[in-house]
């Protein structure tokens, strides 16, 4: 895991937020940028409210829809990494226990208690549940990847059958 992954960080939007609601093999999908990274994928099935907009680009920055255009490739089994700028917003143990879990490859898990280790705290696994379960960039920082410590699914904003769709996608779980 010697991948870092570089998040934005707080800067003032070059042109305010924006958004973008496209269709995916998953359903609709809505993408949030500020303008430097982007801020916020909410996927189907998150009850992150109504992903408002009938799918089809209209003026969107080139960030979103290059997001957009990596993710149904990543969805298509064609990319298994992404090159996005990222801009989460969240606590510093938040953003910690994101950037280790955006470096776990396709294709392989960690279990949270791997992942508190990784932080150097190996008793804050239930706490990295925590934090992966407000991760606002699922997919791009793939907190389907971290799994429970006997290997079941456990925990995800968007229900444990997406979590499985997923996995099935990256090989990590077999085909149904």
């Amino acid at each position: 895991m010697s991948t870092r992954r570089a998040f934005a960080g707080n800067r003032p939007p070059i042109s305010g937020e924006a958004s973008l609601t496209f269709v995916s093999a998953l359903g609709r999908i809505r993408l949030q940028s500020d303008g430097h990274g982007l801020t916020r994928i909410i996927l189907p099935g998150s009850g992150d409210g109504e992903q408002h907009g009938d799918g089809r680009p209209r003026s969107v920055l080139p960030l979103l829809a290059e997001a957009a255009r990596q993710i149904n490739e990543y969805l298509a089994g064609e990319r298994t990494t992404f090159t996005l700028p990222l801009a989460p917003t969240g606590t510093p143990f938040q953003l910690r226990v994101w950037e280790i879990i955006g470096c776990i490859p396709w294709g392989h898990t960690l279990t949270y208690g791997a992942v508190a280790e990784l932080l150097g705290a190996r008793a804050k696994a239930r706490a990295v549940g925590g934090a992966a379960g407000a991760n606002p960039l699922p997919l791009v920082i793939p907190c389907h990847r971290v799994i429970g410590a006997d290997g079941s699914l456990t925990g995800f904003a968007c229900g444990l059958a997406m979590k499985e769709r997923l996995l099935r996608l990256e090989g990590i779980l077999p085909p149904p």
